[in-house]
Parts: structure tokens; C-alpha cells; sequence
């Protein structure tokens, strides 16, 4: 049935039956203090124990009306040198301060992607991230995963033999480190560009802590070697594994039934939030997923046709032009 705060959230019942539920709990013999019984949060029952009824009712009413806004990085969110513009700064913290969740939506590992949260100078109040294409979901404001899948290290074992023999720099992770096999050319930039360490290992499987979020697949300008990997592996592994391009030298490896998509009907669930108040952005194919899942998906000028083809809106500029920043104000700030 659900307690109070989810089913008033949802539109399912008035804020009057607070007061009856009050009375239900005092008569009862239930051990939950009323704020666990009634699913409030503790921001919100200090406002109603310090200010009033109508305080908290007024809050609620806003928290009711709230949208959650998931945006991809590269290509989407932050320009080709990978900075973001100080008017798009500007509306990311007026989104915030309005109430809206901001989660930043990527197939980064999360070490890297919360460097990069970081750097856009954002308060991580009510902010998130959603990682690895999916496979993570982290709260920034508390440092804690609210969901995890992953892959187990005999598929791991299996795929760093398939891309040994098919020429192909592979690469997995643990909490503060990419982990190959190869010292590489592939490596080496992209741990420069994510600003990460690295170990290169005889055997990864024998230095991971636990089962990884994701695999990722690299062939530095050689489109063509990407996907015949990508094909090689595919009828291998697609009962266990999905996989996604997050550019076209980039093949991402995450566990069956992992992407953005799903992440944002999680975390919608996780927030409360109906997901039709939900608004995704991005460029690449592995951004299709959850810009079909949110209420509106948008595409960036510069997206790929797939993208924009699954998309309710197109942006008018690309990413270095701030092609986001009239639809995101009009959505989140002018109604």
C-alpha cells in the first residue's frame, strides 16, 4: 500500500490524511517513530516539528511538483575540450537550488565521473551519479551506491582472452583503478583524458576485490577492428552481457539488462519522482536507452540520427554552443 510520503508523492492521496495517520499511529501499538511510519524524510519532519503543518504541507506540495533531470557528459553536457560553459554552470545551479535533482548520466567509471562532478562546481546536494553505463548509482551528497550490478570474473577471464587473441586493448576496474594486462597506446589516453591511475596486471581476475561494474573495449581511430570484436564476442556472451558504444573506438561491456535507461526508472522509483517529470540528454548510442525511458528525451544537434530519432526533442545548437540551455530553462525554470 505504501506509507504516506510515497502515496501523497504520487498524486494518490491529499496531505490531510497526514492527520489521520497520525491518529492511526498513536493508537497503535507500532514501535516505528512517526516519522518512519509516515516515510517522511528527516529534512521533512524538522520542518514540520520547528515551523508548522502548512510549512510541510507547502514543501511537499513543491517536492510533488519536482523534476530530475539525467544528462550524459561528453558531447552533451560539456564542450569538445571538455569544459563546461559558465552560462550552462549558471542554469545547472539554479536547476539545483529550484529542487530539481541533477544527475549526470554516463558510461565514466564513477572515480572518474565524480572527479569530473567535481570540476563543474555544482553543490552535490541532491545530486547523482549514474555510472558505467547504468551498472552504478551513486548518491554525491551522501558518498553511497544505491544500486550496483556487475560482471563475474569468469566472464571477465573470458573476454581478456577474446580480445588477446583478437589484437584488442580491453580494460576493467576496481574502486580507484583502471586494471589491464597491457601496457597499450589505448591506456595510456585514456587514463590521461579521465585523469585516472592504472595497474597492469599478468592476470586482473587475480587482483580484483570483487566482480566490476563494467568492461571496456578500445581500438584508438579503428572503427572497423571495434566492431569485428564487438561481432566476435556478441553470440558469445549476449545471454550475460549487453554492450553499447559510447563512441566509435569505445566498446562498453555491462551485465545483461544494465543501461541508462533502466538507471533512470530506478532512481525515479529510489526519488519518488513519477517518471514522466523526468528529462535525459545525450549524444551517443549508449544514451538511446534512457532518453526513450525519461517523459523527454532530447537529442543534441550533434547527436548521432539514431538519437535523434529516439528523441522528443532536438537541440538547435550542438554541445559547444550551449544547445541545451533554452530547452533546459524553458522546462525547468519557465514553467
Amino acid at each position: 500500500m505504501g506509507k504516506f510520503r510515497e502515496r501523497f508523492l504520487k498524486g494518490e492521496i491529499p496531505f490531510d490524511d497526514i492527520f489521520d495517520l497520525t491518529d492511526e499511529w498513536n493508537m497503535s501499538d507500532d514501535p516505528a517513530p512517526l516519522r518512519e511510519y509516515l516515510g517522511l524524510t528527516a529534512h521533512e519532519e524538522d520542518i514540520w516539528v520547528e515551523e508548522s503543518d502548512e510549512a510541510l504541507e507547502d514543501f511537499m506540495n513543491r517536492e510533488k511538483n519536482r523534476k530530475i533531470f539525467f544528462t550524459d557528459l561528453d558531447g552533451t553536457l560539456l564542450r569538445d575540450d571538455k569544459s563546461l560553459s559558465p552560462a550552462m554552470r549558471s542554469l545547472l545551479r539554479k536547476i539545483s537550488a529550484a529542487g530539481h535533482p541533477i544527475v549526470i548520466s554516463t558510461g565514466r567509471f564513477t572515480a572518474s565521473a565524480l572527479v569530473q562532478f567535481n570540476n563543474l562546481g555544482i553543490d552535490p546536494e541532491g545530486c547523482y551519479l549514474v555510472t558505467c553505463n547504468g551498472a552504478q548509482i551513486f548518491d554525491i551528497e551522501n558518498k553511497k551506491f544505491i544500486h550496483e550490478t556487475s560482471i563475474n570474473r569468469d566472464t571477465v577471464r573470458a573476454l581478456f582472452d577474446a580480445a588477446e587473441r583478437c589484437d584488442m586493448h580491453i580494460q576493467t576496474y576496481n574502486a580507484d583503478h583502471v586494471l589491464t594486462e597491457h601496457d597499450t597506446p589505448e591506456l595510456k589516453l585514456y587514463c590521461e583524458i579521465q585523469k585516472l591511475p592504472y595497474i597492469v596486471a599478468d592476470d586482473v581476475t587475480a587482483i580484483l576485490e570483487k566482480d566490476p561494474p563494467k568492461l571496456l573495449a578500445i581500438k584508438n581511430d579503428d572503427h572497423e577492428c571495434v566492431l569485428r570484436f564487438y561481432e566476435h564476442i556478441r553470440p558469445l556472451f549476449e545471454d550475460k552481457l549487453d554492450f553499447f558504444f559510447s563512441n566509435p573506438y569505445y566498446l562498453e561491456i555491462v551485465a545483461k539488462g544494465t543501461c541508462k535507461g533502466e538507471a533512470i526508472r530506478r532512481l525515479c522509483e529510489h526519488l519518488v519522482i513519477p517518471l514522466e517529470r523526468s528529462v535525459a540528454a545525450g549524444d551517443a548510442e549508449n544514451d538511446i536507452s534512457m532518453i526513450r525511458a525519461a517523459g523527454t528525451g532530447i537529442a543534441m544537434a550533434n547527436a548521432e540520427d539514431a538519437v535523434k530519432e529516439a528523441a522528443d526533442l532536438v537541440t538547435e545548437k550542438d554541445n559547444n554552443h550551449d544547445g541545451l540551455l533554452p530547452i533546459l530553462k524553458n522546462l525547468f525554470l519557465d514553467q
